[in-house]
């Protein structure tokens, strides 16, 4: 096979060689006029280029894109589809930057051309060690980006921590989210995130996305590789929690660099997890999410249309719904209507009056702390917390 005879498939295998360095290729191929040529130099044209003693060159050539061409048809019958750089759905912030990938690999329920530039996207990253006051901030985040006017693409890294608590808060509050993945696209990293992945890409409008060619295992570059089509991808990136170094840094660091807008939440000075947020605010390169409600504003996605919840009922059931089974949901709507009927009631008092175990109760009261629906106190006294209309 000629390089010319497969655009596609010489973008796979050049993307193979050089994914390291995408500069690199995005030169050669503004020198030879495509990815095709690069597999069409002779081995005369080859050494003029690279050189006697560089590793890539002897990479360059048929067996590259016979391994390419095999690699194109496995994983289009496995359902991944590709995007190279030259395609029309490229998504065009990205291709905008100068070290953008060369190639994607995607695997959605939706066709590659149709997920990005139809609606803005907004990157949302921060530590793995998640505190409770950024994993409360991360939902209120994205919960306000659901309810904007123009509703985003939510971009993250798919990590333990604030990555993951956007993508699911996205899902719940019906937003299509991308996932970068640092590893190949038939992998999932972390491991434990396999389920939520599989329901992610089933969903139109999301996506798993890499730029890595399937059996590459997570490094420590991986990591970096990935940040930076997170950042590229977005129009704005959002840190939640961070500590001076790591991941969500890098990625709101890359995104300034690029041009784009940066948000971080503002956290107590002695707290570890927001000394990276603070750090950007006092250098200036980010603008602080003082409310939460107030940021689609600030991203130019307009102004909440606040209300107020109408009915406690319709409130837990809009909350856990989708994500909890029918049974469960029903027993949250009971006990908080129970709690609100009967202020201070204990959980033993709960148990009398529900027949559920005191296990039952206990997960089921924590569920509704957790989301603001009520409060306790040091006797576990239960009182309803929101405010209903």
């Amino acid at each position: 096979m000629k390089g010319s005879d497969s655009p596609l498939v010489s973008a796979i295998a050049l993307n193979a060689i050089f994914g390291n360095v995408p500069k690199f290729s995005h030169h050669l191929i503004d020198a030879l006029g495509s990815a095709g040529a690069v597999f069409d130099l002779t081995p005369q044209e080859r050494l003029e280029i690279f050189g006697p003693h560089n590793p890539h060159a002897a990479q360059i050539g048929p067996a590259a894109l016979d391994a390419a061409q095999a690699e194109y048809e496995r994983l289009s019958a496995l359902g991944v589809q590709f995007l190279d750089i030259f395609a029309e759905g490229y998504p065009e912030a990205l291709r905008e930057c100068p070290d953008a990938p060369l190639l994607l690999y995607v695997r959605s329920a939706t066709p590659a051309a149709e997920l990005f530039g139809r609606r803005p996207a907004v990157a949302v990253v921060g530590t793995r060690d998640q505190s409770p006051y950024g994993r409360e901030c991360c939902r209120r985040i994205v919960s306000a980006l659901a309810q904007a006017p123009a509703r985003p693409l939510v971009v993250s890294g798919l990590a333990l921590g604030v990555d993951i608590t956007a993508h699911a808060a996205a899902l719940e509050g019906g937003l299509p989210t991308v996932g970068v993945s640092p590893v190949g696209v038939e992998e999932v990293y972390p491991r434990r995130h396999l389920a939520f992945v599989e329901r992610m890409c089933s969903v139109p409008g999301c996506a798993l996305v890499t730029d890595y060619p399937p059996g590459t295992v997570p490094t420590a570059f991986n990591f970096l590789r990935r940040n930076r089509i997170i950042a590229g991808l977005a129009g704005a990136t959002v840190l939640v929690e961070s500590r001076l170094r790591g991941g969500g840094m890098i990625t709101a660091r890359l995104s300034a660099g690029y041009g784009r807008e940066v948000f971080a939440v503002p956290g107590r000075i002695d707290d570890p997890r927001s000394q990276g947020c603070n750090q950007l605010l006092r250098e200036q390169v980010a603008a602080p999410v003082a409310s939460p409600e107030a940021l689609p504003a600030a991203l130019g996605l307009g102004q909440l249309r606040r209300s107020r919840t109408a009915d406690l009922e319709t409130a837990v059931r809009q909350r856990f719904a989708p994500a909890l089974p029918q049974e469960e949901v029903e027993r949250l709507v009971r006990i908080a209507l129970l709690i609100r009927g009967s202020r201070g009631i204990q959980p033993d008092g709960i148990c009398r009056e529900t027949g559920l175990g005191y296990a039952e109760t206990v997960r089921a009261t924590g569920l509704l702390e957790e989301e603001g629906f009520i409060e306790t106190d040091l006797l576990q006294r239960c009182t309803i917390k929101v405010k209903i209309a």
